[in-house]
C-alpha cells in the first residue's frame, strides 16, 4: 500500500510540473528605454519645453522595441496636480521603427488625442505651485489602434488593453519659473 501511495503521488507531482501555469492572457512584458537628450531620469525638464518657454515637446528616443510590434504609443501625464493626474500628450499609432521623436515635432501617420488643455498637441509642464513630476511613458502594441482623433488617455488606455508588448517610461522634473 505504502508503494502504491508513493507512485501515485510521484504521479500527481510530475502531472503538475507538466501541466503550464496559469495565464494573465499576457506574455512578458519587455522593458523599453526610453530616453532624452534634453534631459535625465529625475532631473530638471528645460524651460524650453514648458509653459514659461516655448512649450515643444523634448526630443525622446526609444529603443529595446520587441519584434512583433505594430505600433508605438506615447503618454506624457502629471501625477502631482492638483486635481489629480493630468494630460500633457496623448500620441498613438507612431510607427514601430520610429527610434527617436524630434523637437517639436510628431511622427508622420502618429494620431495626437485631446490633452487635459483640451488640444490635439504637446502641452508642457506648467506647474500651479511645487515641483511636479512629468512622466514620458512608451508602449509597443502588438496592434495598430482604431480610435477617434478626439480620444483621450483613458480611451487610449482602453485600447491598448491586452496589446502591450513592451512599455518605459522618463520621469523629468519641474518647477514654474524656476529651471
Amino acid at each position: 500500500m505504502r508503494h502504491l501511495t508513493i507512485f501515485l503521488c510521484s504521479i500527481v507531482i510530475f502531472s503538475l510540473s507538466i501541466i503550464p501555469a496559469p495565464s494573465n492572457g499576457q506574455e512578458k512584458i519587455v522593458k523599453l528605454e526610453v530616453s532624452s537628450t534634453a534631459f535625465k531620469e529625475n532631473t530638471s525638464i528645460p524651460k524650453k519645453y514648458t509653459c514659461d518657454g516655448k512649450d515643444i515637446n523634448p526630443p525622446l528616443t526609444i529603443e529595446n522595441v520587441p519584434q512583433g510590434t505594430k505600433s508605438l504609443a506615447l503618454i506624457v501625464d502629471d501625477p502631482d496636480a492638483p486635481m489629480g493626474i493630468w494630460v500633457h500628450w496623448v500620441l498613438w499609432n507612431i510607427d514601430p521603427k520610429t527610434r527617436e521623436i524630434k523637437e517639436n515635432s510628431v511622427p508622420q501617420g502618429a494620431i495626437q488625442g485631446i490633452n487635459d488643455f483640451g488640444k490635439s498637441s504637446y502641452g508642457g509642464p506648467c506647474p500651479p505651485s511645487g515641483t511636479h513630476r512629468y512622466f514620458f511613458k512608451a508602449y509597443a502594441l502588438d496592434t495598430v489602434l482604431n480610435l477617434p482623433q478626439n480620444s483621450r488617455k483613458a480611451d487610449l488606455e482602453k485600447g491598448m488593453k491586452g496589446h502591450i508588448l513592451g512599455q518605459g517610461q522618463l520621469m523629468g522634473i519641474y518647477k514654474k519659473g524656476i529651471f
